[in-house]
C-alpha cells in the first residue's frame, strides 16, 4: 500500500507587518507625514493632517471620542489645520508689541518649536507637554516659564478661534523656591567695589544706584534721565514689573551715583548709557568678571536688591515699608526678610508681657547709608 506523505515547509510568503491603528495611515510611504481618516458625529467621513504617528493616533482617538459625544466640527477643519508653529508665531508678534520680555519669550519659543512645531495644535497633550518638560534638567522656575509661555499661545490662539482648548492649562505647575536670599556682607562689599574700582572705575556710579535704590536690573537699565527729580531726591520708574508707575526715593548716596552718571551720559537720554539694546550684556561684561575676581560665591546682580531690602529690614525697617520701596504689592515677598530683624519681633513679644523694651539690631557694618533716616536726608 502506498502512502503519500506530506512534508510541511515553511511559507515562503513573508509575513504581513503589522497594521497602523485604524484610521492612521501615511500618505506616501517614508515620508513622514501621517495622516487620519475618521467618520464626525454628523457621519460624514473627514481626513485631517496630523504630523508624527503619535501625534496621529493622538488625534483620531480625540476626534472619535468627539464623534461619540456628538460633537460638531467646524466646516473649516477641513479646509487648514493650524499647526503648533503657526500660533506661536501670531504669539510672537503679539508679545513683540506688548511684552517687554519678548526676547525672554523667544528664546523659550525656540525649545518649544522644537518639540511641537510642525504637530496640528490640536493634536497636543497635556500627556505630551509633561512628559518634554519632565525629560529636562530644570529648575522648577524655569519648567514654569515654559509652561505659561505654551499656555499663552494657545490663549491667544482660542481667542483667535484657531483651536478650541489650553492643553497647558492641565499640567500641574511645579513647586518654586523664592526663598532665596543672598546680600553682600561688609567684608564683601568691600572686596567687591576694590575690582570694580580697579577695573571698571566709570561702572561704580551703576553699582551703587542697584544698592542703595533697590531697582531691577531692567528697571535701571531702562531708566531715562527725564525720571530724576534730584531736587525731591526722587525716581520714577514708569513702567514697573507689574506694569504700574512707582516712585522710589533717592539717598545721599543714590543721589550721587546718580550726578556721576548724569557726567557720562554723553547726550544719551538714559542714566545708565550704552546698555539699552544690549540689555544684559554690558552689565554681565563688567558685574559678573568684577564678582569672579573679587572671590563672591553664588551671587547675582538681582542680590544687589536684597541686599537692599536686608538691610533695611536690619536696620529695623517695617517689612511694609521694605515691600513699598521694592514695589511689591503684598507683604508675602518681604516675608524672606523678616528673620534678619528678630529684635523687633523680640520687641513685639515683650509687649505682650507688660514690658516695654528698648531693643534694637546693630547692623550699622551691613547697613551702610541704606537706613530709614536716609530717606529723609
Amino acid at each position: 500500500m502506498q502512502t503519500d506523505t506530506l512534508t510541511l515547509t515553511e511559507s515562503s510568503q513573508p509575513k504581513k507587518t503589522r497594521r497602523n491603528p485604524r484610521g492612521v495611515f501615511e500618505k506616501a510611504h517614508g515620508s513622514g507625514e501621517w495622516w487620519i481618516r475618521y467618520v464626525d458625529a454628523s457621519g460624514r467621513y473627514r481626513r485631517e493632517k496630523a504630523g508624527t504617528k503619535s501625534a496621529a493616533i493622538n488625534l483620531v482617538r480625540k476626534r472619535k471620542m468627539e464623534a461619540l459625544q456628538g460633537k460638531k466640527l467646524p466646516e473649516t477643519l477641513r479646509q487648514r489645520v493650524a499647526t503648533v508653529h503657526e500660533i506661536a508665531t501670531d504669539a510672537l508678534e503679539y508679545y513683540r508689541m506688548h511684552k517687554r520680555s519678548y526676547r525672554d519669550d523667544e528664546y523659550r519659543m525656540g525649545r518649544l518649536l522644537g518639540w511641537f512645531g510642525e504637530r496640528p495644535a490640536e493634536s497636543l497633550t497635556p500627556g505630551d507637554i509633561e512628559r518634554r518638560l519632565a525629560g529636562e534638567d530644570w529648575t522648577p522656575a524655569t519648567s514654569n516659564r515654559h509652561r505659561s509661555l505654551l499656555s499663552l499661545v494657545f490663549k491667544l490662539a482660542v481667542r483667535a478661534r484657531k483651536v478650541k482648548e489650553i492643553p497647558a492649562w492641565q499640567v500641574t505647575r511645579r513647586r518654586e523656591n523664592n526663598i532665596r536670599v543672598r546680600f553682600l556682607e561688609a567684608g564683601e562689599e568691600t572686596g567687591l567695589r576694590s575690582k570694580i574700582r580697579e577695573l571698571f572705575p566709570e561702572h561704580e556710579a551703576d553699582f551703587d544706584l542697584a544698592l542703595h535704590t533697590g531697582l531691577r536690573r531692567n528697571e535701571q537699565y531702562r531708566l531715562r534721565l527725564d525720571s530724576i527729580d534730584l531736587a525731591r531726591a526722587i525716581l520714577t520708574v514708569a513702567d514697573a514689573k507689574n506694569g504700574e508707575r512707582r516712585y522710589v526715593p533717592l539717598n545721599s548716596r543714590a543721589r550721587e551715583a546718580l550726578k556721576a552718571l548724569a557726567g557720562r551720559a554723553d547726550g544719551s537720554e538714559f542714566v545708565c548709557p550704552g546698555t539699552v539694546g544690549r540689555l544684559g550684556r554690558d552689565w554681565q561684561r563688567w558685574f559678573e568678571q568684577a564678582v569672579r575676581l573679587a572671590g563672591l560665591r553664588n551671587f547675582r546682580w538681582h542680590d544687589l536688591r536684597h541686599s537692599f531690602a536686608s538691610r533695611l529690614a536690619m536696620a529695623g525697617v517695617p517689612l511694609h515699608t521694605i515691600a513699598e520701596l521694592l514695589g511689591h504689592k503684598t507683604l508675602g515677598m518681604v516675608m524672606r526678610y523678616a528673620h534678619l530683624a528678630p529684635a523687633r519681633l523680640q520687641e513685639a513679644v515683650e509687649r505682650l508681657a507688660g514690658n516695654r523694651t528698648d531693643t534694637t539690631t546693630d547692623s550699622s557694618a551691613l547697613a551702610g547709608e541704606a537706613t530709614a533716616s536716609a530717606y529723609v536726608q
